[in-house]
């Protein structure tokens, strides 16, 4: 477990987890990008490692870099790109390349040189392993960055979601919030099902992206009660 003494600069910001992979983060973080700005907050973006990318373009870290307002380089925004659409690890190690897990760190501190504030969307859940040592969780941590878990409305969020925030609570990790994305119209089996997390989450559920269409890329998610945890100061004690 690392040290908070270890943690990178002072910026403020939020870590985009997911309970599952295609769960809706980057939907999310964009919302959440957006949301900010109009909020008068300078928010940038970084999606540290991106899997599955074709023709040298990592669609979520284009998006997230669009939302942020197009101003920093995307070698700094998407750091590193595999084409395998797998973990960061599995994707690396089937291309036979290694994944210098400071080279993100130090990506994270450019950004968070030029911006108030920086959301970070992870790949995956918090425990997807990014080297043989460090997971998206370690990530979070070193970037003193608090989660918002990404959830799915389907048959299967309330073991995910719960599981997620065990997770996080064990590693250390402070929880701003629960997003539930919602990708598509859900049966009323599954409805059932996801009120009755909603009551499990209470006051930690943030919000709820509805099914999307045309107006997706205008969607933004209410910070009211997020943007406190941008004025905490950054926490250099030890866990």
């Amino acid at each position: 477990m690392s040290s908070r003494s270890q943690v990178l600069g002072s910026a403020r910001g939020f870590f985009i987890s997911g309970t599952d992979t295609g769960v809706g983060k980057t939907v999310a973080a964009c919302a959440l990008i957006r949301a900010l700005r109009r909020a008068g907050v300078d928010t940038g973006a970084m999606k540290p490692v991106e899997t599955g990318v074709e023709n040298a373009r990592p669609l979520d870290a284009i998006a997230l870099r669009a939302a942020a307002g197009g101003v920093d380089p995307l070698e700094d925004v998407c750091p590193l790109q595999f084409a395998l659409p797998a973990a960061p690890l599995v994707a690396a190690q089937h291309e036979e390349r290694s994944i210098d897990f400071g080279h993100l760190l130090e990506g994270f501190e450019r950004l968070a040189a030029r911006h108030t504030a920086v959301v970070v969307e992870g790949a995956g859940g918090v425990l997807v392993p990014i080297t043989n040592q460090e997971d998206m969780a370690e990530l979070a941590l070193r970037l003193d960055l608090p989660l918002i878990v990404v959830a799915r409305p389907a048959l299967g969020t309330i073991n995910h979601t719960l599981l997620t925030l065990e997770v996080a609570k064990r590693r250390g990790l402070e929880v701003a919030g629960v997003v539930i994305s919602h990708g598509a119209r859900i049966s009323s089996a599954d409805e059932r099902n996801l009120a009755f997390l909603r009551e499990q989450l209470g006051d930690a559920l943030l919000a709820e992206i509805p099914v999307l269409q045309e107006d997706a890329e205008a969607f933004e998610l209410p910070v009211e009660s997020l943007l406190p945890w941008l004025r905490r100061p950054v926490d250099v004690g030890i866990l």
